[in-house]
């Protein structure tokens, strides 16, 4: 069996951007949300902007069948969300073991704002940061040393940021996977979720700017809709925890 690397995301939190990196180091064979299909189709919840792919298994045992078999052939990467696999995931130690897990996390005032431009409807749960933390945690005490890494440092220095997690994951350096080609053929059944990653040529970097108008933008919103509020107040803690032992390069 070789490696199976997982990035545990959570929505809006650039996990797209950071798999088309994955992608393009062109040595690993790259899966896009796969627990997806389990969380959404097989439990019968809605999901905006999703058509599921023809033969893609449904329900959580077919997915770990179907990473297991990729693993056989060669090392696998995939991108998903926690909340997707918890709890199932932490009753399954076996296939837990089995699988190199790495988190991504972003501000969730920031993640929130974007994740509501696009899902004005989307749950607590979905926010997703407290399932991040129970899994990391998971994986922590089962002596499998999880790996974290922040939106912000991919953004702020995308080639520091991703050498310290590679040599985390154990993966070598590649120069080739910020210079981005042609966009995934997997990604057309969520395209309008990441059109930026889609079609971009390599990661955008931030600014102050940027981050105080978001920060006006969401002060702005939750007087609207102030149950976001709550969400951000809710995972803030998990936040904190997974981003005190996040990476960061220098």
């Amino acid at each position: 069996m070789h490696k199976i690397i997982a990035l545990w995301a959570h929505p809006r939190s650039m996990s797209t951007a950071t798999e088309r990196v994955m992608r393009e180091r062109g040595d690993l064979r790259c899966l896009h949300e796969p627990f997806m299909y389990d969380y959404y189709v097989g439990q019968g919840r809605d999901f905006p902007g999703f058509t599921p792919v023809a033969g893609h298994p449904t329900e959580y045992q077919g997915i770990r069948a179907m990473l297991r078999e990729a693993g056989r052939d060669g090392p696998v990467f995939f991108k998903d969300m926690a909340f997707y696999v918890v709890p199932r995931m932490l009753e399954d130690p076996g296939f837990m073991a089995e699988i190199t897990h790495s988190f991504l996390i972003r501000s969730p005032m920031a993640s929130i704002l974007s994740y509501h431009k696009l899902d004005p409807d989307f749950g607590l749960e979905e926010v997703g940061l407290e399932a991040q933390w129970r899994l990391y945690e998971a994986a922590r005490d089962a002596g499998l040393n999880p790996v974290v890494i922040e939106a912000e440092s991919v953004r702020a220095d995308p080639r520091g940021t991703m050498r310290l997690y590679w040599e985390a994951v154990g993966l070598d350096y590649r120069a080739a996977a910020f210079d981005w080609q042609d966009p995934p053929k997997d990604w057309e059944h969520v395209s309008a979720w990441h059109e930026e990653a889609r079609t971009s040529s390599g990661i955008r970097t931030a600014d102050a700017e940027e981050m105080l108008r978001k920060e006006m933008e969401f002060d702005a919103l939750v007087e609207q809709v102030p149950r976001l509020r709550d969400y951000v107040e809710h995972h803030a803690p998990y936040y904190a925890k997974l981003s005190e032992v996040a990476l960061w390069p220098g």
